[in-house]
């Protein structure tokens, strides 16, 4: 999308602040590392590196920005400020999505909102240096993500991302200032598949420069309630294609398997049929 009035400074310096991280001595960037968010960052490769049947080629870096704090002291100082000021802009934006695709859905427009889909959300970073032989690997495996909904920007180190269209895969261009909005698995299964989340997937970077996005989740934080498709959605004549589930088991579940596809929302289809 573009003309979402957030500024194209607020973009660029996220950026900016991501690609100077990935690019210090590999000693500094030790002091980040961890399998695991927790309350700081987290810097890793390959989050599903001992699940997945390949490595890919990329460096990650994870803040969890909400419902809790992080703790800024745990956050490369470099990316503090530009991180602060991006999700500010990034919550605004996906709150007033949310409130489009209810209203498409025909159903109130804040109803995502009182299922708290804006107040978990994690920031993912990554960074794709070049890669002498892109042919033999990818960048990120083909996948959608788990969530409601994610905000993606990146750089203009463009060819890489792309998304399946059908049996074919179509590139994202990398637009100075645009950005990229996924549907997520999860709004696939409140919106009782009217929504559908897409594939996607990155190449290897053939580039003489590095790529860099960075990619804002949103989740819900309401670990109590059961999440299926939305009641308002369900009817005689288009019952519930989705079981119901607690959101801790559905992430625990996307985050003990590799990247493949479209298998969590297959996993919850109540026939247990590929869609």
């Amino acid at each position: 999308i573009v003309n979402h009035n957030i500024p194209i400074t607020v973009i660029d310096s996220a950026i900016g602040s991501i690609k100077e991280f990935f690019e210090q001595p590999t000693d500094y960037k030790m002091r980040f590392y961890h399998r695991e968010a927790g309350k700081g960052a987290a810097y890793s490769t390959n989050f599903d590196l001992y699940k997945s049947k390949a490595a890919s080629w990329r460096d990650t870096l994870q803040v969890k920005m909400s419902p809790v704090e992080p703790d800024w002291e745990a956050v490369p100082e470099m990316c503090r400020g530009a991180l602060v000021e991006w999700d500010k802009a990034v919550l605004g934006l996906g709150e007033e999505l949310m409130s489009m695709l209810c209203e498409g859905l025909g159903i109130k427009s804040d109803k995502l909102k009182e299922l708290s889909c804006l107040e978990a959300r994690a920031c993912v970073s990554h960074y794709y240096p070049p890669c002498p032989q892109p042919e033999l690997t990818v960048g990120l495996t083909s996948h959608t993500d788990p969530g409601v909904l994610t905000i993606l920007v990146q750089n203009e180190v463009g060819g890489l991302l792309q998304v399946k269209c059908g049996d074919e895969w179509a590139d994202v261009d990398a637009v100075h200032g645009a950005i990229v909005i996924n549907i997520g698995d999860l709004l696939q299964i409140m919106s009782n598949d009217e929504y559908k989340s897409v594939e996607h997937r990155v190449l290897a970077n053939s580039a003489e420069g590095a790529r860099v996005s960075i990619a804002v989740f949103f989740n819900p934080s309401n670990e109590d309630r059961l999440y299926g498709p939305l009641p308002e959605l369900v009817s005689t004549t288009k019952p519930a294609v989705y079981q119901e589930f607690k959101i801790d088991d559905y992430m625990k579940r996307f985050f003990t398997k590799e990247l493949d596809g479209k298998s969590l929302t297959n996993f919850y289809r109540i026939d247990n049929t590929k869609a």
